[in-house]
């Protein structure tokens, strides 16, 4: 069982930047996959970007390429997600997920490969 916790959302203005963070617990957060979802209002969810076990691979959606960057801090088991350059339309619910199945070669974009979820948090950028 792995709990997830996500803090960090807000509203800020367009070209602002924010950082979300996601606290895990339960089991080795050294060991699995972590990605961010987002799910705007009448949308479905969708991928923003993973990070394999130990960081040195990461993969984003093209939307946020360029903009978003993935980390994670195994010692704090946490995962963050640094928002820059944000867009009204990066306005949406952030979700972090664990995968507990991946690898750094097969880690997805699909929301089906993830096991466990957290609550969201809520990100709302003005323009």
């Amino acid at each position: 069982q792995v709990q997830l916790v996500e803090s960090g959302g807000g509203l800020v203005q367009a070209g602002d930047s924010l950082t979300l963070s996601c606290a895990a617990s339960g089991r080795t957060f050294s060991s699995y996959v972590m990605g961010w979802f987002r799910q705007a209002p009448g949308k479905e969810r969708e991928f923003v970007a993973a990070i394999s076990w130990g960081g040195s691979r990461t993969i984003y959606a093209d939307s946020v390429k360029g903009r978003f960057t993935i980390s994670r801090a195994n010692a704090k088991n946490t995962v963050y997600l640094r928002m820059n350059s944000l867009k009204p339309e990066d306005t949406a619910v952030y979700y972090c997920a664990a995968d507990l199945t991946s690898s750094y070669a097969t880690m997805s974009r699909d929301l089906t490969e993830y096991d466990y979820w957290g609550q969201g948090t809520q990100v709302a950028v003005s323009s």
